[in-house]
């Protein structure tokens, strides 16, 4: 007990040292903002791209006489943006930077700034390593999937072109631990074998938006997949094993070649199984190993199903909802006619452009209408058409009501605790206090898996959760180092400290209503006890845990 209450100074000092070097060190502070850029880019070139997006909803909502949502303000754009980029909320250093920003396209900018922080291939390979990898750990020795998101974030942070990570994380070889791409490959090792239906399968759902495990076993029965298709695919890394050296393909083996053979279900004999795909065969190579085959396949600048699946998963993860609304966005149906292109085509042809620059994409789903509309729309209330209402949100006229995903809810609810942005160039005993209560919080929560676009109610121990945890109370309670406790001491007016609670919690100001209404809090008690109690009340409300 002394040791603990020895240590308890130490560690306020340190977490005040923290908070006063914060500002010295945030990408924020810093006046212009520079990002790698793949291939030829121009603000004209991305002018152009973001007026077909805005041509293409404009056509649809015109055939389907609806008028689009008002434009949502700055800040609530701000927000999007930083639950989508980064995976929480703005901090109030952020809203006051961003509010004291007068210079023309403010949102463009800001964007600028987000991708250019590592924030943003931190939390993207987080999101993109669920499809990749999974979410399990695995075996320790043979699999180390923080290894991997890490590598991963590097990728993105540099702005590798996309087509050539996926390459790498097909084709590498070596240990697990130096080259860490291979653990896309290892994550898929079950006995020390490597699996290799399993591999074909997360291929085709992860890189082309389609689903072919059914495929395993028999011919689909919705679909033109095949078996002797999952056959061919799963062929490609029948030469790939596990050695004392890793990862690597294995041509010969006691003296004879190594085939990918199979069990006849008919004869219960072995036959072997060549490499081969179910479409666009003319795009396989004649020359590489199975892998490196395989992986050119995949990325081939013909194999449309490549971009589109990527489009519609980045999409998802800036809207909630995967463009496609009817399919899961690992089971797209085949691409349709070039001459008359959906958006994911438009998106996806850009995207090719532009050598796979997945930053870009970004930048130009972020710069149309679409991403930029309200949530809210005149036609949808109280006395509104359900079907109308679902008409609307069919066709995008209206930003999706989506709700946060469990580590954008804690990541929240640990930035609304504090005043300063909370990222890698925090003090270490804040950065490691937040992974230790992100972690805790996101396993009682409960994880969403590898369908993490799929629609998801809220459950009553989640909300428990929400409203008695003991991540809640801590940043409830007002002290010196949290945000409720210095806004409730710095606030001059009970005015003031309310708005700051509000934009602190929801990077927005108070309706007169909400004014009028929790004014009277602060008049009535004691300023800190009033400040937990609207802090309290804020954290638990819908607002908060949805992306409006």
């Amino acid at each position: 007990m002394k040791i603990k209450l020895l240590l308890l100074p130490l560690a306020v000092v340190v977490a005040v040292v923290g908070l006063v070097t914060w500002s010295a060190r945030s990408p924020e502070m810093s006046a212009a903002v520079s990002i790698p850029v793949n291939g030829s880019d121009s603000p004209g070139e991305l002018a152009a791209a973001v007026a077909s997006v805005d041509r293409y909803f404009e056509s649809i909502w015109k055939a389907e006489q609806l008028a689009p949502a008002q434009p949502a303000d700055d800040l609530q754009i701000l927000r999007r943006l930083s639950l989508s980029l980064h995976g929480t909320i703005p901090s109030l250093e952020m809203i006051r930077r961003f509010e004291a920003d007068k210079g023309p396209d403010r949102i463009g900018r800001w964007t600028e700034r987000m991708l250019a922080d590592e924030r943003f291939g931190d939390y993207f390979a987080e999101r993109l390593g669920r499809s990749f990898v999974g979410v399990e750990g695995g075996a320790f020795i043979i699999f180390r999937r923080d290894r991997f998101i890490d590598w991963l974030a590097g990728q993105l942070n540099s702005n590798q072109p996309y087509d050539a990570i996926v390459r790498q994380m097909i084709t590498d070889t070596g240990l697990w631990t130096g080259r860490p791409a291979t653990n896309f490959i290892t994550a898929a090792i079950n006995e020390g074998e490597v699996d290799e239906n399993k591999l074909a399968a997360r291929c085709v759902r992860a890189f082309l938006g389609q689903r072919i495990d059914c495929a395993q076993c028999h011919d689909h029965p919705f679909d033109h997949w095949t078996q002797a298709d999952f056959e061919g695919l799963a062929a490609h890394f029948g030469q790939t094993q596990q050695t004392m050296v890793g990862i690597e393909d294995k041509l010969i083996s006691d003296k004879k070649p190594v085939e990918y053979k199979v069990e006849d279900r008919k004869t219960l004999e072995e036959r072997i199984v060549q490499p081969t795909v179910p479409f666009n065969r003319e795009c396989l190579p004649e020359t590489g190993s199975r892998r490196e085959k395989l992986a050119a396949w995949i990325t081939h600048p013909k194999n449309r199903r490549f971009e589109r699946a990527i489009v519609n998963r980045v999409w998802g993860y800036l809207f909630g909802k995967p463009h496609i609304l009817d399919y899961p966005v690992d089971d797209l149906r085949d691409p349709g006619d070039t001459a008359d292109p959906d958006l994911l085509d438009i998106l996806g042809a850009d995207f090719r452009k532009h050598d796979c620059d997945l930053r870009r994409l970004i930048r130009v789903i972020v710069s149309s209408q679409v991403f930029r509309l309200d949530s809210t729309h005149p036609a949808d209330n109280e006395d509104a058409d359900p079907a109308e209402v679902d008409r609307l949100f069919a066709v995008w006229a209206v930003f999706p009501l989506t709700r946060l995903r469990p580590e954008q809810i804690v990541s929240a609810m640990i930035q609304a605790g504090a005043i300063k942005t909370i990222d890698r160039h925090s003090h270490l005993f804040v950065r490691f206090q937040r992974f230790i209560r992100e972690s805790d919080f996101v396993k009682e929560y409960g994880d969403l898996g590898e369908n993490e676009l799929d629609d998801r109610a809220g459950t009553l121990p989640q909300a428990l959760l929400r409203m008695n945890g003991k991540l809640g109370n801590d940043i409830l309670k007002v002290n010196p180092l949290t945000a409720s406790g210095r806004i409730a001491a710095a606030s001059g007016s009970d005015e003031k400290c309310l708005e700051t609670c509000f934009l602190v919690c929801f990077t927005r100001r108070p309706t007169s209503e909400e004014k009028n209404l929790l004014q009277l809090q602060l008049k009535g008690k004691q300023r800190q006890r009033a400040v937990e109690d609207i802090y309290w009340s804020l954290f638990n409300s819908l607002e908060f845990s949805w992306n409006h």
